[in-house]
């Protein structure tokens, strides 16, 4: 009895954690969460205006 309920418990979990892995992998928004955390990083902004010579800074 303590097997099959061991058992049950183990496939419960299994399909839980099956579940989540399924609902957090989405094609496509891999490119997104890259987006995401590059933008967090506060990276520099480009400020309009055609200027060549800073740009070699």
């Amino acid at each position: 009895i303590m097997a099959g309920r061991t058992n049950a418990q183990i496939a419960e979990a299994l399909a839980t954690l099956a579940g989540i892995m399924a609902k957090d992998h989405q094609p496509g928004r891999e490119d997104e969460a890259r987006l995401e955390r590059f933008r967090k990083h506060k990276p520099p902004t480009f400020t309009g205006g055609y200027n060549p010579d800073d740009a070699m800074k």
